[in-house]
């Protein structure tokens, strides 16, 4: 590596993986560990915020000695630290910064407080510098994930070399997050947790039109978003149509026993399964794409990032390529594994703060609902 490249150390812990990277002038990932806590948390349907503390607490040492040892570096050869601060769990957020500010403080080296939602936007900067197509700002940024859905405007400016950049917001759920939907709609279904994934994976078997969601009328800012009506509208449509206890009841077993796998759930759901999700994914795909190239249109920027765990759904992605070609704008989109949450984003995003001088001391403290400004 170049002499002149400075070395941050990134750590996550927001929700339920425990993330470290080393990323080299944030754009170069030397390493990127992530200690998934899936496992544990599917037998429960959904993150247990006690139980995600204590494994980060058995998590965050081993992972950051990885990212170091996979970097090829030691401790002492890191420039900054930079830590997720918030938002997310408070006591997720609690581990990952106390770490974070104990190493700072052992190694005398700069502590750099990060904005998890910062983070996936830098994430689409990583998948730019590696392919050298850097998008254009202003852009409007999607973060859509199991804890997130959220509009910004993202603009930039150089003051003495250092990169800045800002975020206004420009809309949100009102309710439940887009992953949050997906995992509540799998629940009803006995599809397992996490929903996302195994939805996307049966919505291609269905079709997509044979339900008819609306679309919710936000008053006030067009720019919202509202998933619990079309959650209620499923439990509607279950709870009118007893054919489908059956299956259901199968597909749990199934689950019971270990049985997880999108083809082995597959073999135990019906056309009416089927069209179910298929429905569902198009209603909840068409709202993210109509609002976000709306909110894109109206301030007059050309690139669009798309980014958080939701970001590696295959549909949404395709139309979104799809519409947004057809409208004139650039969609970006990180790699499916700088989608989810990581570290190496962290890394990323405090890069341009090391620059700058934005740095913490020992006094820094987690913020669950820490806002992006």
């Amino acid at each position: 590596m170049s002499l002149q490249e400075n070395l941050i150390l990134g750590i996550e812990s927001s929700c339920d993986e425990t993330a470290a990277a080393i990323v080299a002038d944030g754009r170069r990932i030397l390493s990127n560990i992530v200690a998934s806590q899936i496992a544990i948390h599917r037998n429960f349907g959904g993150v247990v915020p006690e139980i995600a503390s204590r494994e980060h607490l058995r998590q965050i040492v081993p992972v950051v000695r990885e990212a170091v040892k996979q970097a090829g570096i030691s401790l002492t050869d890191l420039d900054a630290i930079a830590v997720t601060r918030g938002p997310g769990l408070i006591g997720a957020l609690l581990v990952g910064v106390t770490y974070g500010k104990t190493l700072a403080l052992a190694l005398d080296k700069p502590l750099i407080a990060v904005n998890h939602l910062e983070g996936h936007v830098h994430a689409v900067f990583l998948e730019a510098a590696e392919t050298g197509h850097v998008p254009s700002l202003p852009a409007i940024c999607l973060i859509v994930s199991g804890g997130h859905t959220v509009l910004y405007r993202v603009e930039s400016d150089s003051t003495n070399g250092a990169r800045r950049f800002s975020y206004a917001r420009i809309g949100g759920t009102r309710d439940d997050a887009a992953g949050e939907a997906y995992d509540k709609i799998a629940r009803m279904l006995a599809l397992g947790y996490p929903g996302g994934p195994v939805v996307d994976q049966l919505a291609p078997y269905g079709n997509p039109k044979a339900i008819r969601f609306g679309v919710p009328k936000m008053k006030g800012n067009v720019y919202d978003f509202s998933f619990s009506g079309i959650k209620t509208a499923v439990l509607y449509h279950l709870r009118s149509h007893p054919e489908f206890q059956p299956e259901i009841a199968a597909r749990e077993q199934a689950l019971a026993r270990g049985e997880r796998s999108a083809e082995a759930l597959r073999q135990l759901s019906t056309p009416a399964t089927f069209d179910l999700v298929a429905s569902f994914q198009r209603a909840v795909v068409d709202d993210l794409v109509t609002r976000t190239i709306a909110a894109a249109r109206k301030n007059s920027v050309r690139s669009i990032f798309v980014s958080g765990g939701v970001a590696a759904n295959r549909e949404l992605r395709a139309t979104f390529e799809a519409q947004a070609k057809r409208d004139g704008f650039e969609v970006f989109f990180p790699s499916r594994a700088l989608s989810t949450d990581n570290a190496a984003m962290i890394a990323a995003a405090g890069y341009p703060r090391f620059q700058s001088g934005q740095h913490e001391d020992c006094t820094l403290d987690p913020a669950a609902n820490l806002p992006l400004a």
